[in-house]
């Protein structure tokens, strides 16, 4: 996700991200060229997964704006390197952080936003998915061999949020953005 010239006709596909930044984030997006010849995605944390709307995107970004006010800013650390079953999709696993990317995706997921997701809410960050099953066992490897002898950090902040949206052509615009506010309080505190 993360596209900056993209090509194709926008459809009705939705996702909410945070973009990963600096050495790790450039560190990711070369791991995810290297799995799958020709991404451009940029490495980011899913916090509302891909979803067609009812209500049009105008609304579901004003419920996210709503929704974002009780969502203070909160470090993910990554862990291991994994893969979903059945799906093949090759995924960095996250340690900390975790419990907030839940809580977050269920205080977001209402409303305008509201969707039956094809699988489970599973935080993590997607370095690989489409490849010929030949390939997972190898790219898996691969994966875990780069990732062992990546010595830069292993974490980031998860400190604003993006509104993107699918094209025909699977090419992910950013429509809208708005930056944690580290006095939010989470609506579960209260």
């Amino acid at each position: 996700m993360g596209c900056q010239a993209a090509s194709g006709t926008p459809i009705n596909c939705f996702a909410l991200v945070n973009y990963i930044p600096g050495e790790l984030g450039r560190f990711l997006n070369q791991l995810r060229q290297e799995l799958v010849t020709g991404c451009h995605a940029q490495s980011h944390v899913t916090l509302l997964p891909p979803r067609s709307l009812r209500a049009n995107p105008a609304e579901a970004w004003d419920t996210i704006q709503a929704a974002s006010e009780s969502l203070p800013p909160f470090d993910v650390t990554l862990d291991s390197i994994e893969v979903f079953p059945g799906t093949n999709v090759i995924y960095l696993a996250i340690r900390q952080g975790y419990n907030e990317l839940k809580s977050a995706h269920s205080s977001l997921c209402h409303g305008a936003l509201d969707n039956r997701e094809a699988f489970p809410y599973h935080p993590h960050v997607t370095l690989a998915q489409g490849l010929e099953p030949e390939y997972v066992d190898a790219s898996v490897d691969l994966a875990r061999h780069r990732w062992r002898q990546y010595t830069g950090p292993r974490s980031f902040q998860v400190n604003d949020l993006v509104f993107v949206q699918c094209t025909n052509t699977d090419d992910w615009l950013d429509l809208e953005a708005l930056q944690l506010s580290s006095v939010a309080v989470p609506a579960n505190s209260l």
